[in-house]
């Protein structure tokens, strides 16, 4: 009786193994990876993301597309372009669109595959170009660090970064005419193609090209009240000052290089200074000028804002 009591144990015991391996197995089951827009959706560090991408209707756009490669701004990044929950709810659709599209890779690169650059040209989903670069520093979109990288998802790879970046409105003269910070610098362009040089067609052309723009208090500061004040200058020397913050070459913020000489399209070198944050200085300045805004890109080139005039 015995034996057929523990025969009669052991049989249940064995039946019941595959429900118990079963019961573990699913136990043990993982969650599947979150798309990029369900990651999007889950972090309090993207709320103001959610709420561009809710907006502009991309959310099916990032759910349902494979292989995707987005550089996420992060609040922080939202709120210094003064992108409040309001203001992006109050922006047009198209223009979110245009915006969100420039943070998008239609291909999954993960950082250890960002191409060294210097600003590797990359076109985004909207079909413009942006500029990558990996070195010692760290990755860079358009001169903006990668503050956390390679943050998975099951259709693609999210680099959170630390600016919002504006695609390209125009050329460099176009993106100064839109600006009414830089009135002063539009017209000492136009006046100073009464030389003979077109300026105006130089900062139009392919480019790259790097601009020190100084704003309309640098040239008030710099003895230019008004702007018949520089209509009333002298061409030529305009053309020699302008030409002087004009770099040939594309140099986002993250190119920057502490004690740097950088040479100008009219000659002479540049002062560049990181200590204490970044500065340009010109062989005629007494003092630096601060860089007060940087990367503002155009489709030639860049342009980085500054408070003083240089002088050659």
């Amino acid at each position: 009786m015995k034996l057929k009591q523990i025969f009669s144990r052991t049989s249940l015991l064995l039946l019941a193994t595959p429900f118990i391996m079963t019961s573990c197995d699913k136990d043990d089951d993982v969650a599947p990876t979150p798309t990029i827009t369900e990651t999007v959706v889950a972090s309090a560090n993207f709320s103001l993301l959610k709420t561009a991408v809710v907006r502009a209707g991309l959310a099916d756009y990032l759910n349902n597309t494979a292989n995707l490669t987005v550089f996420a701004p992060t609040n922080d990044a939202f709120l210094a372009a003064g992108l409040t929950e309001a203001v992006i709810n109050s922006t047009s659709v198209a223009t979110l669109q245009a915006i969100l599209q420039y943070h998008v890779l239609t291909s999954k690169i993960p950082s250890g595959s960002v191409p060294a650059g210097p600003n590797a040209e990359v076109t985004t989903a909207g079909g413009v170009k942006a500029f990558v670069t990996k070195n010692a520093a760290g990755v860079f979109i358009n001169g903006t660090n990668v503050v956390t990288a390679d943050i998975d998802a099951s259709n693609g790879v999210i680099h959170a970064i630390s600016a919002v970046l504006i695609p390209p409105a125009g050329n460099i003269v176009a993106t100064a005419q839109a600006n009414p910070n830089f009135t002063y610098l539009v017209a000492a362009v136009l006046r100073a193609d009464a030389s003979g040089t077109s300026i105006s067609g130089a900062l139009s052309a392919a480019g790259p090209l790097t601009v020190f723009a100084p704003t309309n208090q640098a040239f008030i500061d710099a003895g230019f009240p008004t702007i018949a004040s520089i209509n009333a200058a002298d061409p030529n020397t305009l053309k020699n000052i302008l030409l002087y913050h004009v770099v040939g070459a594309r140099v986002f913020s993250s190119d920057l290089v502490n004690n740097s000489t950088p040479a100008t399209a009219g000659g002479g070198t540049l002062l560049i200074t990181l200590t204490g944050g970044a500065k340009v200085k010109g062989n005629g300045n007494p003092s630096a000028s601060t860089i007060t805004g940087v990367n503002v890109v155009t489709t030639n080139g860049v342009i980085h804002v500054i408070d003083r005039v240089l002088l050659p």
